[in-house]
């Protein structure tokens, strides 16, 4: 289609976890409604609102089924479960009967079996990470069955597992030991928004000798692997400097095959790239057939990044129909429970990545989405089942009545309340009219 009769691009930017409710912090307002953004209210009055369920109404979505399905699929259908997503978004190279699963270094009192924090204070740099996972590598062996393993730490506190069993297969039906997050048997993760903090060892979910080996195999690399992290010189260092110790690694959201979705081109005719910073969004967009728009280096400085992201957006556009891109940005300080930092960030994002963008982005022939993959809310501190905010501007778009970007204006929009998959068949709707 690229080059042929389709001339417009879709820009389709989803803002990690930017959907809230309102904190006593902010006045009662949400840090989308509280926070100046006047490049989004600008689109958002010149184009066409509404609010989404990311999946459907009841569930608090993890990211990977959430942006399977704001990406047009049916995530019961065609997801697999989150471990073989981020092992593929990793690089990580995953045959059929693999075990895959997403990890989290995090701290626990080993004697009570209690977690004190999932995320090992959310200090832990992407280099110790690497510095861990090779000394765990370097290190455990599994013997319960014949097995090989990697291990390989992705940003700051996020890992990936996989085993793959010398003779013969493994199930992902298998429960998770992260206790933030429960599954269901076809391998979706659910937020829980209440999280348990005593660890629980992997048990298998189906009577297979598959998924019985997979539990086995997960809590013996998990007992392992805490006995070397305990003593490394990392958590060593982290503890005379007073910071948390990365001494456990959690697992969850197991899978034992990579989903096969129908690629973009196939289903849409279209060409898409995707610009993305974690291996979960990387990994699926690969999956649907997207060509990969590689970040500028990052600065450590966002008010830079946030630009740089916007002009990389602007350099490649001519290469695509339309260009996926995912911004973590809100999300962390939602689950963190710091509404007055997630607004600092919209409002970084608004003025830095909007800005540039806007100002080379011809909204006359060309369309552009801002929306989330699901809300954080910062008084909950975790994935809810809160619709987000979503507009829709530009090329054949008429506006409604909506004049600036929040959960609550977006709930007066014309689009009124939609579910994740039919947002995509939609906006390739209007970009080919």
């Amino acid at each position: 289609m690229i080059g042929d009769e389709l001339m417009s691009k879709l820009l389709y930017v989803v803002l990690d976890g930017l959907g809230d409710l309102p904190s006593p912090l902010l006045g009662g307002k949400t840090p989308l409604e509280a926070a100046e953004i006047p490049n989004m209210d600008f689109l958002a009055k010149n184009g066409k609102t509404g609010l989404m369920y990311t999946i459907r109404k009841g569930i608090a979505p993890e990211s990977d089924a959430a942006v399977i399905s704001i990406l047009g699929y049916d995530p019961v259908k065609y997801h697999s479960a989150r471990g073989p997503i981020e092992a593929c978004g990793a690089g990580l190279k995953m045959k059929d009967g693999d075990l895959a699963l997403r990890c989290n270094f995090a701290t626990i009192d080993w004697e009570s079996k209690r977690l004190i924090d999932r995320r090992v204070g959310r200090n832990l740099t992407t280099e110790e990470a690497q510095k861990l996972a090779e000394a765990v590598n370097e290190n455990v062996r599994l013997t319960s069955t014949p097995s090989e393993f990697i291990f390989k730490s992705t940003i700051a506190h996020r890992a990936v597992l996989l085993i793959r069993r010398k003779n013969g297969k493994l199930s992902g039906k298998i429960t998770n030991i992260d206790p933030a997050y429960s599954r269901t048997l076809e391998g979706l993760g659910i937020a829980k928004t209440q999280a348990e903090t005593k660890i629980e060892k992997c048990k298998p979910m189906k009577p297979s000798e598959e998924a019985k080996l997979a539990a086995e195999l997960t809590n013996e690399f998990v007992e392992k692997s805490h006995s070397i992290l305990e003593e490394h010189e990392v958590n060593l260092k982290r503890k005379k400097e007073g910071k948390l110790p990365a001494n456990f690694i959690l697992t969850r959201d197991a899978g034992d095959t990579l989903p096969k979705f129908p690629s973009f081109k196939e289903l849409y005719g279209v060409k898409f790239g995707c610009m993305v910073e974690m291996p979960v969004e990387k990994g699926i967009a690969l999956l649907c057939g997207m060509e990969e728009v590689e970040l500028p280096l990052t600065t450590g400085n966002l008010e830079v990044d946030y630009q740089l992201r916007a002009k990389k957006v602007l350099a490649v556009l001519e290469q695509f129909d339309g260009i996926y891109i995912h911004i973590k940005g809100p999300d962390e300080p939602g689950h963190d429970g710091e509404p007055e930092k997630k607004k600092k960030v919209i409002e970084l994002i608004d003025k830095h990545f909007f800005t540039n963008l806007l100002r080379e982005f011809n909204l006359t022939e060309n369309i552009i989405v801002v929306t989330a993959d699901h809300s954080t809310p910062c008084t909950v501190k975790a994935h809810t089942d809160d619709p987000v905010p979503l507009l829709i501007s530009g090329k054949n778009v008429e506006a409604d009545d909506t004049i600036v970007f929040n959960e609550k204006e977006c709930g007066k929009g014309s689009l009124v309340t939609i579910s994740g998959p039919n947002l995509m068949p939609m906006l390739i709707d209007i970009l080919k009219k």
